[in-house]
């Protein structure tokens, strides 16, 4: 007979919620991960910008603004390892700083994140699509587009209804065609470069190139890594699927770092490549910054190839729309499964296992989102989506604080555990939380974007306006949802508080 109190209950991870355990390996789970970041599409948009603010340091810049995201990378791995549920950083950091951080940072501030880039994903998807078709006049139409792009997250929907399998495998061809597209470019402009077929305007790759200060300009470093910082953004939504892969404290984690490994790896070589065969010059035209690849890739590869960019672009915009139908739900059903969202949410398709009201709700979101943004103004997504990089800051930093306070004291014991799990996490979300500071003094001119109100930048209103949004959304639901706020659905705890309640639980079932 035991003497020992009853331990809290704590949150069980299994496969309980209905989803399909086992149904993916190490490759899908990459390609999902590779395809919520949007590569082709993200390095189109911003490689430009990025050249503006360091020039030809522009590799140098991926290199840096890689850092953070790698130490991030290894909380999301140690924490998916310890407690594997498709709801991510909600139950990591509620189950560290309590549900109200939970809620916001693991909850609100990514979904916010989510459901910007869900409307401006579609648009740029319709806008590039319809290029490709050789509809340029009703690319220009904004109803037309706005519509089209219903239309899309609509489909999107569907596709990860029918089951994670559907998804994954998709996702296979559509990164194919991205990673084809851009090795294409580099080759080809790496050619023309060899060959002094580039143009006047074109440069050597030096090593100058990849060192950081080179360029001597501190603050158009900074710039510019922070631009970098965000265009790695995405990785993380393959810890959605980790219920269903194989080796679900494993493959998540691991699939993480071989992602950010493969963006560093080709972010890196096409930034070389696009400033070898254009030079800073090329790429800073206004004709040429905004859509560096769909501009430079024709003429480095030819015109018919330089058409196979331009449709991997709409189709990299595409994925990562599929992408996030596939992980929004799911972080939904783990919300639901644990009380912080209504029970709704938990309801599962019986045949496909995906979580099908979440995705509906999910859908009808985006689009309501998509059609609200393009009635406001033609150009405001571009606005909003500008406002993300302050909620990918907010919740990837509190994510991998969560990672150091949670191992803490396996850190006394430890070495690997000290540096892995506490010094390299600590260090990315002190970088963080700088961008965040960074971000948000920048968007405080009035300049900023070229739109202000009351003389501060609209992105800032945005942004921070989302932020506070969410404060107040919280105080509303938590007498709705008070078992999960009260702390009882997911207690608090480290990771020597778990320990202690197995040694507790193992006497228990000796006795």
């Amino acid at each position: 007979m035991s003497h020992h109190p009853p331990p809290p209950t704590l949150p069980v991870v299994t496969s309980t919620k209905g989803l399909k355990a086992g149904s993916i390996g190490i490759g899908p789970t990459v390609a999902l991960g590779l395809a919520a970041v949007a590569p082709a599409y993200s390095l189109a948009v911003t490689l430009g910008f990025v050249v503006v603010a360091v020039g030809s340091s522009t590799p140098a810049a991926f290199l840096l603004g890689f850092l953070p995201i790698l130490f991030t990378a290894f909380a999301f791995r140690d924490l998916n390892r310890e407690m594997p549920d498709c709801g991510g950083v909600f139950v990591w950091i509620s189950r560290v700083f309590g549900p109200w951080a939970g809620w916001y940072f693991g909850g609100w501030v990514p979904q916010v994140a989510t459901f910007i880039a869900s409307a401006a994903l579609a648009q740029v998807a319709t806008t590039y699509l319809l290029n490709f078709l050789g509809l340029g006049w009703a690319a220009s139409q904004p109803v037309i587009v706005a519509a089209v792009a219903c239309g899309l997250i609509a489909m999107s929907g569907v596709v990860a209804a029918r089951g994670i399998e559907l998804s994954a495998w998709l996702q296979y061809a559509l990164i194919a065609l991205q990673l084809i597209a851009l090795g294409g470019f580099c080759i080809g402009a790496f050619a023309a470069v060899a060959t002094g077929s580039a143009g006047e305007a074109a440069e050597q790759p030096r090593l100058d190139w990849f060192n950081p200060f080179a360029s001597g300009d501190l603050s158009g470093l900074v710039s510019g890594v922070i631009l970098c910082l965000f265009i790695y953004w995405g990785w993380d939504a393959l810890i959605a699927v980790n219920e269903e892969t194989i080796d679900r404290k494993g493959t998540p984690g691991r699939a993480v770092v071989i992602t950010t490994v493969i963006l560093l790896f080709f972010y890196v070589v096409t930034a070389t490549a696009a400033v070898g065969f254009a030079g800073t010059a090329g790429i800073t035209d206004p004709a040429t910054v905004s859509d560096v690849l769909s501009v430079l890739g024709p003429q480095a590869t030819g015109g018919l190839f330089g058409q196979v960019i331009v449709l991997a672009v709409g189709l990299s915009a595409l994925a990562a729309l599929m992408t996030v139908a596939v992980s929004t739900p799911r972080s939904w059903l783990s919300m639901g499964t644990y009380g912080a969202l209504p029970r709704a949410t938990t309801k599962m398709h019986p045949l496909w296992g995906t979580p099908i009201t979440s995705i509906t709700w999910w859908a009808m979101i985006s689009i309501a989102v998509t059609v609200v943004l393009t009635a406001i103004s033609a150009d405001f997504i571009g606005l909003a989506i500008l406002s993300v990089g302050l909620m990918i800051a907010a919740y990837y930093a509190a994510t991998a604080l969560a990672c150091v306070v949670y191992f803490a004291p396996e850190m006394r014991t430890s070495a690997s555990a000290l540096w892995l799990k506490g010094i390299l996490p600590g260090l990315g979300s002190l970088l963080m939380m700088g961008a965040f500071a960074y971000s948000a003094v920048d968007m405080l001119s009035p300049e900023y974007a070229g739109l202000s109100w009351l003389g501060i930048g609209t992105v800032f209103w945005i942004g921070i306006g989302a932020l506070a949004v969410g404060v107040l959304v919280i105080a509303v639901i938590r007498p709705r949802l008070r078992p999960f706020f009260t702390g009882k659905t997911i207690p608090r705890g480290t990771y020597s508080t778990r320990n202690e309640l197995q040694s507790i639980l193992s006497s228990e079932t000796e006795a």
